[in-house]
């Protein structure tokens, strides 16, 4: 217990310390929410590997489908490196960074506004992204405290307000820039922290291929009756398995605190550095919960999934180890969820500043104003999302992969297609980007409120955020063709950043015997 708590306050001493460091970055809307554009790749890739991966990844999605899936479940980590990170990168940061900075854009709703020259587009899409960005806070909560009980002993709704608190002061005081300093020490926690549990587990369990030997063993008749099934390749559900791949991994394309990391960066070669950064971040950090979580079923007799649901899978293999590593991993986990949090957190309170009340009630608001607002509004969105958490803890409503998957696929069915066919194809229409936000509300609410209208396969949060996304890839095309083309000369206003001449100097030529040159 005093090694934990020691390393508990060194790490919130310096947390708040940088936010501290930070505040001379945040004095304006820039600095506050993009640090002034001028992020490293280093700051953004830990960054943008951060708020992707938190609590909810290592508890609640490494927990749930480790015991579905066995080591099959590694895939998703897999996915989450090739298709979440590196296409990502690829697809997206270069003209994200060149179009949001000719647009003077500082969120996803002010681009959708400011691309389609609709205010309707942007007030929307604020109140969509505050609305479920929510869920997902109250999702990483959840998963924290459960292994702070785990190791301390200490009462759900203490773990919950203190992370909030702390997390708190330091976004507030340094905005993106301390986050993005912050993000990248919480990275390499991470890193070093997740190689040291899954060595841990693995020799607490006689190595690697004693592991997997055990693993072949496992029966679940419910589940499959093919023997070996968890220790092999696909697992007992492939297309289960499928989906959680194409939500956590195409779904950071459509959500606006991901793609915001992108309007921040310095230049163009910082994108490709910063992609090949995430990369590796992301192979190292999501293959490694996953690959962990893929042996749960080793502990079943510590588990009752029945009762405790699968969030508890993963704080049953790591009760089992020694008080250093148990320590190692709850500041894993907290420098995860505290590093998505405060990405969460500082999206929803500018998105609702710049693009709902500064465009509503406060029209002549001035920079200070701006910031001052953001700061009382990340005190409020954190406030909201913690009681929300402790409602949901006490009534036990959902397990933390279900929160999760309402969030993202509402936010990434909604965003996915409007945003990427909006930064390649000048003939996306603003009434596409209505029915696809539209599209993906009304299904990912009607899935909470009534999953018994849907088939069995989409009564899932986790498919139906999924077919939302598919969805909105077809829809979008197919409405712009058939709805009224954006004005010629806003279009190719918004493109010309991508067209725009340079003029070099030529110091020297050489020509042939004529005199022209070659």
């Amino acid at each position: 217990m005093l090694i934990q708590t020691a390393m508990l306050f060194i790490f919130f001493s310096v947390m708040i310390g940088i936010g501290l460091y930070c505040r001379r970055h945040a004095t304006d809307v820039s600095g506050f929410v993009l640090g002034g554009r001028s992020v490293g790749p280093w700051l953004t890739a830990f960054a943008y590997g951060t708020s992707y991966f938190s609590a909810v990844v290592f508890v609640g999605y490494a927990g749930q489908f480790g015991w579905k899936c066995g080591v099959a479940a590694t895939w998703a980590g897999i996915g989450n490196a090739i298709l979440g990170s590196l296409l990502a990168w690829a697809v997206l940061g270069r003209r994200t960074r060149i179009m949001t900075q000719h647009l003077d854009s500082s969120t996803m709703p002010d681009f959708f506004g400011k691309r389609f020259r609709s205010r309707r587009l942007k007030l929307a899409a604020s109140a969509i992204t505050f609305l479920f960005l929510i869920p997902y806070t109250a999702s990483l909560y959840n998963g924290l405290s459960r292994l702070f009980g785990m190791a301390f002993q200490v009462d759900y709704s203490v773990c919950v307000i203190a992370m909030a608190i702390l997390t708190g002061v330091y976004v507030i005081a340094g905005g993106y820039m301390a986050t993005a300093i912050n993000d990248f020490i919480q990275g390499i926690i991470m890193i070093f922290g997740i190689c040291a549990v899954i060595a841990a587990v693995l020799r607490t369990n006689g190595g690697f291929q004693a592991a997997l030997d055990s693993l072949a063993q496992v029966s679940d008749p419910a589940v499959s009756s093919t023997p070996g099934v968890f220790a092999s390749f696909f697992g007992p559900d492939p297309v289960g398995l499928l989906g959680v791949v194409l939500l956590t991994s195409l779904g950071t394309w459509g959500l606006p605190q991901m793609v915001q990391k992108f309007y921040a960066i310095k230049s163009e070669t910082a994108v490709h550095k910063g992609m090949i950064i995430s990369t590796v971040f992301a192979l190292v950090v999501a293959g490694g919960c996953y690959f962990l979580g893929g042996f749960g079923r080793l502990y079943a007799d510590r588990v009752n999934v029945a009762a405790g649901g699968y969030d508890t899978i993963i704080p049953a293999m790591l009760s089992t180890l020694p008080d250093l590593i148990i320590a190692v991993v709850v500041i894993l986990v907290l420098s995860a969820s505290m590093s998505t949090l405060s990405s969460l957190v500082l999206a929803s309170s500018s998105t609702l500043t710049l693009d709902f009340l500064k465009e509503t009630c406060f029209k002549k608001m001035d920079e200070r104003g701006q910031v001052r607002v953001m700061r009382l509004l990340i005190v409020l969105f954190i406030s909201i999302s913690v009681v929300l958490a402790i409602i949901q803890y006490r009534s036990n409503v959902t397990f933390i992969a279900q929160l999760m998957g309402i969030s993202w696929g509402a936010l990434a069915g909604a965003f996915l297609a409007p945003f990427l066919y909006g930064l390649y194809w000048k003939r996306t229409s603003t009434a596409a980007c209505a029915v696809s936000f539209s599209f993906s509300c009304v299904v990912m609410l009607a899935n909470i409120l009534c999953p018994a209208a849907f088939p069995p396969i989409l009564r899932s949060p986790i498919h139906a955020g999924v077919f939302c996304m598919l969805a909105g890839l077809v829809l979008v095309p197919l409405v712009s063709l058939v709805t009224p083309a954006p004005a010629r000369t806003h279009v190719d206003s918004a493109f010309s950043c991508f067209d725009r001449k340079v003029t070099v100097r030529q110091c020297e030529a050489l020509g042939d015997a004529s005199g022209e040159s070659n």
